[in-house]
């Protein structure tokens, strides 16, 4: 389940339907917690350049534009789908100000030291711990010395009984959704799968501080979505 090859043609086959599905896996909150992730990176106006990971259909980029509107924006995923559809946006929406890269972040052409904000919205779940091992180090490697980060993931929530219910919507009544909209149920009963597996961003942000960088975890709606944030220590 997490081969890139296997999630590159999952998010191929779901992205006519994703950004729907997206608001309807977190209530509605994904909308507010793309704005709320970026909130720990200080507004700047200055003409900083930013890197989108994973960007899908570019969710995230009217949120990033308003917090740096000067800055240089650079969105990558490896799903060719996903950016046709964020190309679409590019061009409706932003002027094609964003420069749209089509790669696979564990295995990119990206180069060092050369970003002031990395980040990262609801991406993490698809890679496993080795991966996102080689995740914090590109995120390392791509940034420069002071260059901050940010990083968000749907979570299964701590409380119990929001887990249960949160757990049996993800799992039973998204799938319900993925039918009428795709024809087939399983492609969204991986969410879930992906979701279960990886529980929280606690993992992820173990990893990013073992490469050497600073990391500040933070929990949205009671855990529904969890991420962390934070820096690469100059010298």
């Amino acid at each position: 389940m997490y081969n890139p090859d296997y999630v590159k043609r999952l998010f191929n086959r779901m992205s006519n339907s994703y950004e729907r599905m997206n608001y309807i896996t977190s209530f509605g909150f994904s909308i507010r917690w793309r704005t709320q992730f970026l909130k720990p990176l200080e507004e700047s106006n200055d003409e900083i350049k930013v890197i989108d990971l994973l960007t899908g259909m570019g969710e995230t980029w009217g949120a990033v534009k308003r917090r740096f509107p000067n800055s240089t924006f650079t969105a990558l995923d490896f799903s060719y789908e996903m950016l046709k559809y964020a190309g679409h946006r590019n061009q409706s929406k932003f002027n094609k100000e964003i420069t749209l890269i089509q790669q696979d972040i564990l295995s990119n052409q990206l180069p060092s030291n050369h970003f002031d904000i990395v980040i990262c919205a609801f991406g993490l779940k698809t890679f496993n711990v080795e991966q996102i091992t080689v995740l914090a180090n590109e995120t390392k490697r791509i940034l420069k010395e002071g260059g901050k980060f940010s990083f968000i993931e749907i979570s299964k929530p701590s409380n119990k009984i929001l887990k249960l219910l949160y757990g049996f919507y993800l799992a039973q009544v998204i799938p319900i959704f993925g039918k009428l909209l795709l024809g087939n149920p399983e492609e969204y009963r991986m969410l879930w799968r992906y979701t279960d597996k990886f529980e929280n961003a606690k993992i992820a942000q173990r990893k990013f501080d073992a490469v050497g960088l600073k990391t500040e975890f933070i929990s949205y709606f009671f855990g529904c979505a969890t991420g962390f944030y934070g820096k690469k220590i100059e010298g």
